[in-house]
């Protein structure tokens, strides 16, 4: 059985967009070539990749012409590679089709078909976007947080979660610091 990571880059109040539309984006941010390489290497770790509509039209709008654009960094390139031939499930109620080794769930069966994806599924799969990770962890199938905290506190803006409001207890996994005092903490869920 997979495991459901659910991989995030927030600020100290747990914001992940300051303003809508930023898509992770925002200039409060301190990603350089190091930490890249870090996300680079543990996206090479999944299984699989799993995104919400919205993060996986950020990513297809950038990642598979990034791996041949030659005016950007090796450390890029490689990321739009591994985005690119990752396999990913899309999960959205409007796209009918989608690229790029992906599958679409969608409808009111959803989450039950990302449990049997889960339960089909060996290791770990990355899981991208608040909306998807929020409904994953009611229907208890999140099984881990990776939350690379990034030293702002914007105040506002959109939440880890949405609308989250049961008390959940986290078992630290791992813990390591990156350029700009950007820190990596995994969690893993109890259930």
């Amino acid at each position: 059985m997979g495991r459901f990571v659910y991989w995030m880059n927030v600020s100290v109040d747990l914001r992940i967009e300051q303003v809508p539309g930023d898509d992770g984006a925002g200039e409060w941010l301190h990603i350089g070539e190091s930490l890249h390489r870090e996300f680079n290497a543990r996206a090479r770790q999944l299984d699989a990749m799993v995104q919400g509509r919205v993060i996986y039209e950020t990513m297809e709008e950038f990642w598979p012409a990034a791996r041949t654009d030659d005016s950007l960094p090796e450390f890029l390139r490689e990321y739009g590679e591994i985005w690119t031939d990752a396999p990913k499930v899309l999960v959205s109620r409007t796209r009918t089709s989608a690229d790029y080794n992906t599958r679409i769930f969608g409808g009111d069966d959803a989450i039950e078909q990302l449990a049997q994806f889960r339960a089909e599924t060996d290791g770990r799969i990355g899981v991208g976007g608040a909306t998807i990770a929020t409904q994953l962890l009611r229907a208890d199938l999140l099984d881990e947080l990776m939350l690379f905290t990034h030293p702002s506190i914007l105040g506002f803006g959109r939440p880890l979660f949405d609308d989250y409001d049961r008390p959940i207890d986290l078992e630290l996994l791992e813990q390591g610091s990156f350029e700009a005092g950007v820190t990596l903490h995994r969690y893993a869920i109890r259930h």
